[in-house]
């Protein structure tokens, strides 16, 4: 107990420019609380480790490759932490199955807050529920949401030289055209795919699903004229969009999306279709309640940075911070909406 609190006590006169104690003392122990910081854990397993291996270092994976939505999410929240719990932050990419590499990465870590996982809706809701899906973990059930950091709106967008002006123009074609309408995806049980059976399922209306290996190819088909309409994130879009080379008919959402305040919400004419994605911290479940809470109150004053709300906005995602419990209530419930639609097509994994 006295070595760990000297260990403490160093570190803190480390940060703070002072000398090293060189033995500990009552004053000195009268000043440390009993409570561990972050960095002091961090601290207290790099003294077991090699001289050269003793650096304070935090990992957050990202299950999705560089340049996606989730990625971006993720680098931004690194960035703004780094200073918040005086280490250094660093992303590492663990891509494979949705996410799936990465939760399962984050749930065999040590629960001591040095490895992260910014986990998005489509992992911990939507995966590990596909019909005969054999995963070696589910992350909805296995990890634990510690703090949301930002929402992802879907828009509903077609070619800006396509027929289409609005939403009820593709319904009314593919009610005309039984089974020619297609609807474009980031692949089989993707976000995108789960939204196109919604809508079938919503409006009674037969259309055709047009898997891709990821949203770039599904959009450039989009942009093609090879596939109908495409219902994505806002982060994938948002350029061409105010580029005029696509046109956002809708918004998944109730909440107007802050870059197309006037684009109206889905649920305007399909009662009921409400879909926002999410990107949450995620952390392992033998976390200490004490950690958890230091590191919902580190992402929660993360996400004021004035930097990271602007530069989160200019990508497409709506910044928003939500605390445990909150971010909990919205898994459960999206866990439920898309079991149901997922039974009702059985939607089967592939793999």
């Amino acid at each position: 107990m006295a070595r760990r609190r000297l260990a403490e006590s160093e570190y803190r006169c480390w940060r703070a420019g002072e000398s090293k104690p060189s033995a500990p003392n009552r004053e000195h122990q009268s000043m440390i609380r009993p409570s561990f910081t972050l960095a002091a854990l961090l601290l207290t397993v790099a003294t077991t480790l090699p001289a050269t291996a003793q650096e304070r270092t935090v990992r957050i994976l990202s299950g999705a490759s560089a340049g996606g939505s989730s990625d971006f999410a993720t680098r931004l929240l690194a960035d703004a932490l780094g200073p918040i719990l005086g280490v250094r932050v660093v992303v590492e990419n663990r891509t494979g199955v949705n996410g799936i590499v990465a939760a399962q990465e984050t749930a065999r870590s040590a629960p001591d807050g040095s490895t992260t996982f910014v986990c998005p809706m489509s992992t911990m809701s939507i995966t590990p529920q596909l019909v005969g899906a054999n995963l070696p973990i589910d992350p909805g059930t296995e990890l634990l949401p510690i703090a949301n950091v930002a929402l992802s709106s879907y828009g509903f967008v077609v070619a800006a030289n396509g027929p289409y002006r609005s939403v009820q123009d593709v319904l009314v074609a593919a009610r005309a055209r039984p089974g020619q309408v297609s609807f474009a995806s980031a692949g089989v049980g993707s976000a995108q795919h789960l939204q196109g059976e919604l809508l079938k399922q919503k409006t009674g209306v037969e259309m055709v699903h047009v898997p891709y290996r990821g949203a770039s190819p599904a959009i450039v088909d989009i942009l093609g004229g090879r596939a109908d309409f495409m219902i994505t994130n806002m982060a994938d879009v948002t350029r061409q969009v105010q580029d005029g080379a696509l046109r956002l008919l809708a918004i998944s959402d109730e909440e107007p999306f802050p870059l197309f305040p006037d684009v109206p919400p889905l649920s305007r004419l399909i009662p009921g279709f409400n879909v926002v994605g999410w990107f949450a911290l995620c952390g392992q479940k033998a976390m200490t309640p004490e950690l958890v809470d230091r590191l919902e109150a580190a992402v929660g004053r993360a996400m004021t940075d004035p930097s990271l709300v602007r530069r989160m906005a200019e990508g497409g995602l709506t910044p928003r911070f939500e605390d445990r419990a909150t971010i909990t209530q919205r898994l459960a419930a999206d866990r439920a909406l898309w079991l149901n639609v997922i039974r009702a097509v059985n939607l089967r994994a592939s793999y």
